[in-house]
Formats: structure tokens, sequence, C-alpha cells
């Protein structure tokens, strides 16, 4: 009942958002992010009998940490609201007109319609994405996992309080309170109401919804991210890079989570890369030839090399030279970011060139995927897949387009 209810009110909402001006959508968003900010207490307190449940549940820490929320994320997502405010519409915008014989054919942005999320342990994604929406005219159907319940209802409820502020239909966000298995079933078959799904979490989850959702959807997440370590690499830059995209937040998909090292620098390159991984208490899976210049290190299986692992553990393996690398990332990740450490232009090309990922880094660390890194405000995801997204999904990634054909009676003979 619930969710055949939310959904027929939600589409009805999309086809009022589609009339709704910038100032309008961009009253709306200020609305909620003042809201955030005065409902912060309540948000909180919400959040913490999450934080409650994960732990009596056994949760991991990387998990813990995602799911929690604190003054300086609530800051975090308040600033992303307002910086979503600040982008440009995305909507409306002629992206092609040319005449033919006696038409005038104009290529317009749209926004898709209603978009439906499905997400696990993060409650920032129930702003993120309900404003991201919001500015390029969809409307958002959230589902949230029975871990972060009480954070969601909170943050939606006050979402909602802003829209009635600002004059927009309340149903234009809505949340999937009920979080059983079999509902969230239903929700990705909802083709007659959802017009595109987008999964937000685990591999897992992900997985679920490709093999069983009839909506069309957007694969995000999931990131076995490597860094390849040149010969021709500058050793300072890359230890610098490793240890910022392994350590600096381990349990997000643009984290490091496997080094590939040339095998001529490895028995300079390694010693030192493992002392530093050591100071952050870094798990290391190893390959033969990394065990054998440091027994200590665990050796690395086969899975190892295509593990996300979302904590404190990174696999290394020696590879032979560029195309080596290129081949490997290209059998193990995810393409999601990988990033090659060289100061040899050709090794950078090629590699920028062959490897299949949605973002390649040059000299620089995976811990830069991210919408708002990447200038487009918070992201709804970053798509691993080609069509018709990739990488971190901005507000013009939320838009389709329609032709607007003019003529003056004209018939076609």
């Amino acid at each position: 009942m619930e969710l055949i209810q939310k959904a027929k009110q939600i589409k009805e909402s999309s086809y009022e958002l589609l009339a709704a001006s910038t100032y309008t959508k961009n009253e709306a968003l200020k609305a909620i992010a003042n809201q955030i900010n005065e409902d912060r207490k309540i948000i909180l307190e919400a959040n913490q009998l999450d934080v409650e449940f994960a732990h009596k549940n056994s949760k991991s820490s990387s998990f813990i940490d995602r799911l929690t929320l604190n003054e300086a994320r609530i800051n975090d997502i308040i600033d992303g609201v307002n910086q979503v405010v600040c982008l440009e519409d995305p909507v409306g915008k002629v992206i092609d007109s040319w005449d033919k014989e006696q038409l005038q054919f104009k290529k317009i942005s749209v926004p898709i319609g209603v978009i439906g999320i499905i997400y696990e342990a993060r409650p920032n994604v129930s702003v993120d994405a309900a404003c991201l929406c919001l500015k390029s005219g969809n409307a958002c159907f959230l589902r949230g996992s029975k871990d972060t319940i009480h954070s969601n209802i909170a943050l939606v409820e006050t979402m909602k309080r802003a829209l009635s502020k600002a004059n927009l239909n309340t149903n234009c966000i809505q949340l999937l309170e009920d979080t059983s298995r079999e509902i969230a079933l239903e929700f990705m078959k909802l083709n007659q109401y959802l017009d595109l799904l987008i999964p937000r979490g685990s591999a897992s989850l992900i997985k679920h919804c490709v093999e069983n959702a009839s909506v069309p959807i957007i694969e995000t997440g999931s990131g076995n991210c490597h860094v390849y370590v040149d010969d021709k690499a500058n050793f300072d830059k890359a230890i610098a890079i490793i240890i910022n995209a392994k350590t600096q937040r381990v349990s997000v998909c643009n984290a490091c989570e496997s080094v590939l090292i040339h095998k001529d620098i490895l028995t300079q390159f390694l010693p030192l890369l493992v002392t530093e991984l050591k100071k952050h208490n870094v798990i290391i899976h190893a390959c033969s030839e990394c065990v054998q210049i440091d027994s200590k290190l665990l050796l690395a299986s086969e899975e190892d090399y295509a593990c996300e692992y979302l904590g404190l553990e990174i696999s290394i393996k020696s590879i032979s030279d560029v195309k080596h690398a290129i081949t490997h990332i290209n059998t193990y990740h995810t393409m999601h970011s990988d990033v090659i450490v060289s100061e040899d232009e050709n090794h950078i090309n090629l590699f920028s060139l062959l490897v299949d990922s949605a973002c390649v880094y040059v000299n620089a660390s995976t811990r830069f995927s991210d919408g708002n890194e990447f200038g487009f405000g918070a992201e709804i995801g970053i798509s691993t897949q080609k069509i018709h997204a990739r990488g971190p999904m901005g507000l013009n990634e939320l838009t389709s387009y329609k032709y607007i054909i003019s003529g003056d009676g004209t018939i076609r003979k």
C-alpha cells in the first residue's frame, strides 16, 4: 500500500516540477539548507538510534563510519545543498537547433522524470540525491536500508517541511519506509512510475539491482581502485598519493585498494611504502615477489586483487611494465578510478588511453573522484558504466532531452 500510494503521488508531482522555474527550485533548496540547520538536533538524535543499532548488531567500524552523522557532517550536507543552489540549471537548454525545409527543430534538455535511489548506510545520500534531483527538475523516490531508517525519516521530514515553506509539492521527495527485501524487489520493478533507478552502496547491492530491476538502471559505486607506480615515478609523489588514497577515508568507493609496482623499482620502493602503510595500521596482501623482499607481508590470493576492502587493507603486486599494469587493471578493476604515478609522458599517454575506467588520474589521488571535487556540487553517484553517464554524476547527467518541431500548417508530402 505504501509503495504504490507514494509512487502515484510522486509521479503526479513530477509533472508539477516540469513547470518549476530556476528561482522556485533554488528557493526550495535554500529552504532545505535552512531547515536542516534548524533541525540538526532532531537529525542527530535520530542518527544516534541508527548508530546504536549498528553497534548492537556488530557492524564493522567502516560501516559505522559511513552511517554516522555529526556536527561537521551536517555542515557538509548543508554546504552541499548551498553549492547546488549556485550551479547552473541544466533544464531547458537548447542543445542544438536547425532548419529543414519548412520546419524548425530544437533539441532541449529536460528532466528524466522520477528517479528512484536505492542505497545503504549513508544518510547524507538522502539529501544529496533529493537536492540534485530537485535542481534538475526530477522527483526523487528514496529507498534506504533498515540500518539508516531513523536518520532517513528525519532528513526527509525536514526536507518536506522546507518544500512546504517554499510552496512546492512535498510529494516530489518521497521515502519508502518499508525496508523489507520483498518491497525492495517491487520497488525495482515500478516501470509505470520510475523512469530511472540508481543504486548506491556495496557491490552486492548493485549486483542485486542489476539482476532484478526492470526499471532502467545506472550502475554506480563499487571501486577496486588502483595506483600503478611506474619505473619512472617520483617516489615522494607515489608515497603521498597512495597514503592519501588508502587512508584518508577507508570506507569510500574512491579509496585505493590495490597498488602495482614496476619490478625494476620494487626493491627500493616497496620497503618505503610498507613503512608508511604500517604507520596507518594497513594490512598488506602481497604477491610472492613482494613477500620475498618482506616476509612479514601476507601472501595475496587471486581474490585479493579484485577485492574492494573498504577498510585498512590493501593488495600489492609486482608488475613487469606499463602494458602489464594496464592489462592487470582492466582485468581486476571495477571501471571506477585508477592512477599512474610517472614522469614518462609516453607511459602516461598509453595508460590514460587504454585503462578502461571512468576516471584515470595522472600523479593524483583517487580521492578526487567526487562530484564536489569535480565542481558538480553534491553527486548522485559515480557511474561505472558507459551509457548514459560515466564518472561522478552531477546535474547534467540527470537530464534527458526532447525535440520541439515547429511549422506553419506544415504537412509531409
